[in-house]
Protein backbone atom coordinates (compact mmCIF):
# COMPACT_ATOMS: atom_id res chain seq x y z
CA UNK A 1 0.00 0.00 0.00
CA UNK A 2 2.78 2.41 0.79
CA UNK A 3 4.51 1.91 -2.22
CA UNK A 4 1.62 2.43 -4.21
CA UNK A 5 0.88 6.29 -2.10
CA UNK A 6 4.39 7.16 -3.98
CA UNK A 7 5.73 6.94 -6.94
CA UNK A 8 8.70 4.32 -7.65
CA UNK A 9 12.29 4.92 -6.35
CA UNK A 10 10.82 7.13 -3.28
CA UNK A 11 11.26 7.00 -0.05
CA UNK A 12 8.16 5.05 2.01
CA UNK A 13 7.25 7.36 4.41
CA UNK A 14 8.36 10.46 2.46
CA UNK A 15 7.50 13.62 3.81
CA UNK A 16 6.06 14.78 0.07
CA UNK A 17 3.72 12.36 0.07
CA UNK A 18 2.37 11.73 3.23
CA UNK A 19 1.90 15.35 4.50
CA UNK A 20 -1.97 16.37 4.74
CA UNK A 21 -3.35 18.94 3.27
CA UNK A 22 -0.87 19.50 0.37
CA UNK A 23 2.59 18.25 -0.34
CA UNK A 24 5.54 18.70 2.05
CA UNK A 25 9.33 19.10 0.97
CA UNK A 26 10.53 18.42 -2.85
CA UNK A 27 13.25 16.50 -1.64
CA UNK A 28 13.71 13.24 -0.77
CA UNK A 29 13.47 13.75 3.49
CA UNK A 30 11.34 11.09 5.66
CA UNK A 31 8.60 12.08 7.60
CA UNK A 32 10.02 13.28 11.33
CA UNK A 33 9.91 10.84 14.58
CA UNK A 34 7.62 13.70 16.29
CA UNK A 35 5.08 13.25 13.06
CA UNK A 36 5.37 9.03 13.06
CA UNK A 37 4.96 9.64 16.87
CA UNK A 38 1.43 11.39 15.88
CA UNK A 39 0.27 8.80 13.33
CA UNK A 40 0.26 6.28 15.41
CA UNK A 41 -1.50 7.20 18.03
CA UNK A 42 -3.89 9.15 15.67
CA UNK A 43 -4.05 5.47 14.54
CA UNK A 44 -5.00 4.06 18.16
CA UNK A 45 -7.79 6.43 18.13
CA UNK A 46 -9.20 5.96 14.62
CA UNK A 47 -9.15 2.16 15.70
CA UNK A 48 -11.16 2.56 18.65
CA UNK A 49 -13.54 4.82 18.05
CA UNK A 50 -14.54 2.72 14.39
CA UNK A 51 -14.83 -0.51 17.22
CA UNK A 52 -17.41 1.41 19.26
CA UNK A 53 -19.09 2.46 16.12
CA UNK A 54 -19.22 -1.50 15.39
CA UNK A 55 -20.08 -2.07 18.31
CA UNK A 56 -17.20 -4.50 19.08
CA UNK A 57 -15.79 -3.06 22.50
CA UNK A 58 -14.13 -5.82 23.08
CA UNK A 59 -11.42 -4.95 20.00
CA UNK A 60 -11.31 -1.34 21.52
CA UNK A 61 -7.65 -0.88 21.90
CA UNK A 62 -6.99 -0.05 26.08
CA UNK A 63 -5.10 2.99 27.33
CA UNK A 64 -1.70 2.06 27.22
CA UNK A 65 -0.19 1.90 31.20
CA UNK A 66 3.26 2.95 29.96
CA UNK A 67 2.19 6.26 27.76
CA UNK A 68 2.25 7.30 24.09
CA UNK A 69 3.41 3.72 22.09
CA UNK A 70 5.89 5.97 19.56
CA UNK A 71 7.96 4.30 16.99
CA UNK A 72 10.00 3.11 19.28
CA UNK A 73 8.04 0.54 20.82
CA UNK A 74 6.48 0.10 17.43
CA UNK A 75 9.57 -1.04 15.95
CA UNK A 76 10.04 -3.46 19.36
CA UNK A 77 7.19 -5.16 18.54
CA UNK A 78 7.61 -5.38 15.22
CA UNK A 79 10.81 -7.18 16.20
CA UNK A 80 8.91 -9.70 18.53
CA UNK A 81 6.59 -10.31 15.80
CA UNK A 82 9.76 -11.63 13.36
CA UNK A 83 11.89 -13.29 15.52
CA UNK A 84 9.02 -15.23 17.44
CA UNK A 85 6.16 -15.62 14.89
CA UNK A 86 7.63 -17.58 11.48
CA UNK A 87 5.58 -17.79 8.70
CA UNK A 88 2.66 -15.66 10.97
CA UNK A 89 0.95 -12.46 9.54
CA UNK A 90 3.15 -10.24 9.82
CA UNK A 91 5.76 -11.77 8.12
CA UNK A 92 3.81 -13.28 5.16
CA UNK A 93 5.11 -16.32 5.71
CA UNK A 94 8.31 -14.65 3.75
CA UNK A 95 11.37 -16.84 4.75
CA UNK A 96 12.79 -16.16 8.09
CA UNK A 97 16.37 -14.79 6.91
CA UNK A 98 14.82 -12.71 4.09
CA UNK A 99 12.54 -11.09 6.35
CA UNK A 100 15.35 -9.53 8.96
CA UNK A 101 17.32 -8.70 6.05
CA UNK A 102 14.50 -6.82 4.17
CA UNK A 103 13.24 -4.65 7.00
CA UNK A 104 16.70 -4.12 8.74
CA UNK A 105 18.46 -2.61 5.68
CA UNK A 106 19.42 1.28 5.18
CA UNK A 107 17.81 2.79 7.38
CA UNK A 108 18.23 1.10 10.64
CA UNK A 109 22.18 1.33 10.92
CA UNK A 110 22.04 4.83 11.06
CA UNK A 111 20.02 4.88 14.84
CA UNK A 112 21.61 4.15 18.00
CA UNK A 113 18.16 1.89 19.16
CA UNK A 114 18.95 -0.01 15.47
CA UNK A 115 16.60 -2.56 14.17
CA UNK A 116 19.56 -4.96 13.40
CA UNK A 117 20.01 -4.51 17.81
CA UNK A 118 16.00 -5.14 18.32
CA UNK A 119 15.99 -8.32 15.76
CA UNK A 120 18.91 -9.77 17.58
CA UNK A 121 17.87 -8.78 21.40
CA UNK A 122 14.36 -10.26 20.29
CA UNK A 123 16.13 -13.49 18.78
CA UNK A 124 18.31 -14.30 21.27
CA UNK A 125 15.43 -13.76 23.48
CA UNK A 126 13.61 -16.46 21.76
CA UNK A 127 15.82 -18.99 22.05
CA UNK A 128 16.65 -18.52 25.77
CA UNK A 129 13.04 -19.19 26.30
CA UNK A 130 13.22 -22.29 23.75
CA UNK A 131 15.62 -23.84 25.84
CA UNK A 132 14.32 -22.51 28.97
CA UNK A 133 11.21 -24.72 27.35
CA UNK A 134 13.28 -27.73 26.71
CA UNK A 135 14.44 -27.99 30.35
CA UNK A 136 11.50 -28.02 31.54
CA UNK A 137 9.96 -30.44 29.27
CA UNK A 138 13.67 -32.40 30.60
CA UNK A 139 12.27 -32.51 34.21
CA UNK A 140 9.29 -33.58 33.15
CA UNK A 141 10.12 -36.65 32.14
CA UNK A 142 9.69 -35.73 28.50
CA UNK A 143 11.56 -37.07 25.13
CA UNK A 144 12.83 -36.03 22.13
CA UNK A 145 13.30 -37.39 18.62
CA UNK A 146 15.38 -36.70 15.25
CA UNK A 147 18.37 -36.48 13.99
CA UNK A 148 19.59 -33.63 16.40
CA UNK A 149 17.72 -34.21 19.28
CA UNK A 150 21.01 -34.61 21.92
CA UNK A 151 22.47 -31.97 20.42
CA UNK A 152 19.02 -30.28 21.45
CA UNK A 153 19.04 -31.46 25.13
CA UNK A 154 22.58 -30.66 25.34
CA UNK A 155 21.87 -26.89 24.34
CA UNK A 156 18.92 -27.03 26.73
CA UNK A 157 21.49 -27.84 30.18
CA UNK A 158 22.51 -23.92 29.66
CA UNK A 159 19.28 -22.59 29.86
CA UNK A 160 20.08 -22.23 33.31
CA UNK A 161 22.46 -19.45 32.50
CA UNK A 162 19.72 -17.10 30.56
CA UNK A 163 17.06 -16.63 33.63
CA UNK A 164 16.49 -13.58 34.41
CA UNK A 165 18.93 -12.09 31.77
CA UNK A 166 18.10 -8.58 30.18
CA UNK A 167 20.13 -9.15 26.93
CA UNK A 168 22.30 -5.91 25.27
CA UNK A 169 22.87 -5.78 22.23
CA UNK A 170 26.38 -7.17 22.15
CA UNK A 171 25.12 -9.88 24.58
CA UNK A 172 22.39 -11.12 21.83
CA UNK A 173 25.08 -11.46 19.28
CA UNK A 174 27.38 -13.52 21.43
CA UNK A 175 24.76 -16.15 22.04
CA UNK A 176 23.16 -15.98 18.61
CA UNK A 177 26.91 -16.84 16.91
CA UNK A 178 27.40 -19.85 19.54
CA UNK A 179 26.72 -22.84 17.23
CA UNK A 180 25.48 -25.06 20.17
CA UNK A 181 22.80 -22.90 21.24
CA UNK A 182 21.12 -22.13 17.80
CA UNK A 183 17.97 -23.15 19.08
CA UNK A 184 14.69 -22.34 17.05
CA UNK A 185 11.37 -22.86 18.32
CA UNK A 186 9.01 -23.87 15.11
CA UNK A 187 5.28 -23.85 16.36
CA UNK A 188 4.10 -23.95 13.14
CA UNK A 189 5.60 -26.98 11.70
CA UNK A 190 5.68 -28.92 14.72
CA UNK A 191 9.54 -29.17 15.29
CA UNK A 192 12.71 -27.17 16.63
CA UNK A 193 15.49 -26.29 14.89
CA UNK A 194 18.82 -26.80 15.88
CA UNK A 195 20.37 -24.57 13.28
CA UNK A 196 23.81 -25.85 11.15
CA UNK A 197 23.86 -23.94 8.04
CA UNK A 198 25.91 -26.42 6.31
CA UNK A 199 23.09 -29.07 6.68
CA UNK A 200 19.87 -27.04 6.28
CA UNK A 201 17.24 -27.21 3.56
CA UNK A 202 16.22 -24.49 4.55
CA UNK A 203 19.25 -22.46 3.01
CA UNK A 204 19.00 -20.03 -0.38
CA UNK A 205 22.09 -18.75 0.35
CA UNK A 206 25.42 -19.72 1.15
CA UNK A 207 26.21 -18.03 4.64
CA UNK A 208 22.53 -17.55 6.36
CA UNK A 209 22.97 -16.83 10.06
CA UNK A 210 19.67 -17.96 10.63
CA UNK A 211 17.31 -20.39 9.33
CA UNK A 212 13.93 -19.70 7.36
CA UNK A 213 11.36 -21.14 9.69
CA UNK A 214 9.31 -20.37 6.92
CA UNK A 215 11.07 -23.33 4.60
CA UNK A 216 10.88 -25.87 6.99
CA UNK A 217 11.34 -29.07 5.45
CA UNK A 218 10.85 -32.43 7.56
CA UNK A 219 13.49 -34.09 5.99
CA UNK A 220 16.38 -31.73 7.58
CA UNK A 221 18.98 -32.93 9.33
CA UNK A 222 18.38 -30.00 11.57
CA UNK A 223 15.25 -31.63 13.35
CA UNK A 224 14.43 -32.73 16.40
CA UNK A 225 10.84 -32.94 18.09
CA UNK A 226 9.15 -32.70 21.66
CA UNK A 227 6.78 -35.15 22.72
CA UNK A 228 4.27 -31.38 22.95
CA UNK A 229 4.98 -31.26 19.13
CA UNK A 230 4.25 -34.99 18.65
CA UNK A 231 0.73 -34.19 20.42
CA UNK A 232 0.60 -30.85 18.00
CA UNK A 233 0.74 -33.42 15.04
CA UNK A 234 -1.83 -35.48 16.05
CA UNK A 235 -4.12 -32.95 16.69
CA UNK A 236 -3.48 -30.86 13.75
CA UNK A 237 -4.42 -34.81 11.30
CA UNK A 238 -7.49 -34.66 13.39
CA UNK A 239 -8.32 -31.23 12.44
CA UNK A 240 -8.03 -32.18 8.95
CA UNK A 241 -9.75 -35.10 8.77
CA UNK A 242 -12.92 -33.00 10.25
CA UNK A 243 -12.16 -30.70 7.28
CA UNK A 244 -11.81 -33.52 4.79
CA UNK A 245 -15.72 -35.24 6.27
CA UNK A 246 -17.14 -31.79 6.58
CA UNK A 247 -18.64 -32.05 3.00
CA UNK A 248 -17.69 -28.44 2.44
CA UNK A 249 -14.56 -28.72 0.15
CA UNK A 250 -14.08 -30.54 -2.98
CA UNK A 251 -13.31 -34.27 -3.26
CA UNK A 252 -10.03 -33.87 -4.56
CA UNK A 253 -9.31 -31.54 -2.32
CA UNK A 254 -10.81 -33.68 0.79
CA UNK A 255 -8.82 -36.66 -0.57
CA UNK A 256 -5.37 -34.33 -0.19
CA UNK A 257 -6.41 -33.41 3.55
CA UNK A 258 -6.69 -37.07 4.50
CA UNK A 259 -3.27 -37.64 3.09
CA UNK A 260 -1.90 -34.68 4.65
CA UNK A 261 -3.59 -36.09 8.22
CA UNK A 262 -2.12 -39.44 7.14
CA UNK A 263 1.24 -37.89 6.64
CA UNK A 264 1.24 -35.86 10.22
CA UNK A 265 0.08 -39.25 12.27
CA UNK A 266 3.37 -40.90 10.51
CA UNK A 267 5.81 -38.23 11.67
CA UNK A 268 4.12 -38.58 15.71
CA UNK A 269 4.32 -42.50 15.32
CA UNK A 270 7.85 -42.18 14.24
CA UNK A 271 8.56 -39.45 17.15
CA UNK A 272 7.62 -41.42 19.63
CA UNK A 273 9.53 -45.06 18.08
CA UNK A 274 12.45 -42.89 18.41
CA UNK A 275 12.53 -40.83 21.10
CA UNK A 276 14.97 -39.94 23.80
CA UNK A 277 14.00 -39.93 27.10
CA UNK A 278 15.19 -36.18 28.38
CA UNK A 279 16.14 -37.44 31.56
CA UNK A 280 18.00 -40.48 30.38
CA UNK A 281 20.50 -38.00 28.43
CA UNK A 282 23.71 -36.70 29.28
CA UNK A 283 23.64 -33.14 30.61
Amino acid sequence: MLERVGPDGELLFGSQFHKFGGFGQRTKVALRAETLRERVEHFVNWASQLAHCLDRPHEVIPPDPHGALGTGRFRRTLAWHIARRPGALIALEVQYGHMRTAVSAGYASRSRDSIHDLLDIETARATADTLATLAADRAAGSGMSGPVARRAILAAGQAPAFEGVVFTARQARKLLTNPTLAVHDNPNAFLTCVYNPDKALCQLRGSQETPSLGRCVSTCANIARTDQHAAQLVLKADELDKQAAGGLVPGPLSERLRDHAVGLRDLADKHYRERIALSEAPA
